[in-house]
């Protein structure tokens, strides 16, 4: 008879823990939304008080959570990546210039692919209708949708992968940026990123996405 390893379990606390990260993760806890008290939480669970401070203390770590003190506890992000970026504050300058990179690189690739042009198309349309309707969540929403769409035309699942790990820093810094009227420079630089990816131009594809990314910079300065 073959004999295995000690049978571990797991600890109290990180199955907690990763309850809780599920509840984030799922958006049954939203993005700066305050979640329930530790004693409300320790009674749902049939645990004691002590275990779900400990688990909330790990996600406050890594920042998925931020203690308020005398406020209660806020989610700050779904995952570790966007977590840390929020927990270092990084400018609005700095979250561009790494959007930049990115989205050139993606912008590149995706010069060089057949897919994926009409759901690009069809993000600009949604963009435009929501501007026209002065639709600002709307028009947000598009945007986001239209530059994930280049990262997703890549065909480089890690670059999607990156970009979807960033997505709540990267949607916020068009929150900030996005304006109605929007500013002429920043539409039409949207509308030759695509031409340029539509013709399958690739270095054209990474200049445009730079300078797409350079006009947005200009009209939130």
């Amino acid at each position: 008879m073959s004999l295995s390893g000690p049978v571990r379990q797991v600890p109290l606390v990180l199955q907690v823990s990763e309850q809780f990260r599920g509840l984030i993760e799922s958006g049954t806890w939203p993005v700066g939304s305050r979640i329930p008290g530790e004693n409300q939480l320790a009674g749902d669970l049939g645990v004691s008080r002590g275990t779900v401070r400990e688990a909330l203390r790990s996600l406050s770590l890594t920042g998925l959570l931020e203690p308020r003190v005398g406020d209660g506890t806020y989610v700050r992000a779904t995952n570790e990546i966007s977590g840390v970026l929020v927990r270092d504050e990084a400018s609005l300058t700095h979250v561009l210039d790494a959007r930049a990179g990115i989205e050139a690189a993606a912008a590149r690739l995706a010069a060089q692919q057949s897919d994926g042009v009409d759901g690009l198309d069809a993000a600009l349309e949604a963009r435009s209708g929501a501007h026209e309707a002065g639709d600002l969540a709307g028009y947000v929403a598009a945007d986001a949708s239209f530059h994930r769409g280049v990262v997703e035309a890549s065909g480089n699942p890690l670059l999607l992968r990156l970009y979807d790990a960033l997505a709540e820093v990267l949607t916020d810094s068009i929150h900030q940026t996005a304006t109605i009227p929007e500013n002429t420079k920043v539409r039409d630089a949207h509308y030759s990123l695509l031409a340029a990816i539509r013709d399958g131009d690739p270095e054209a594809a990474a200049k445009t996405s730079y300078a797409l990314i350079e006009s947005v910079k200009q009209s939130a300065g």
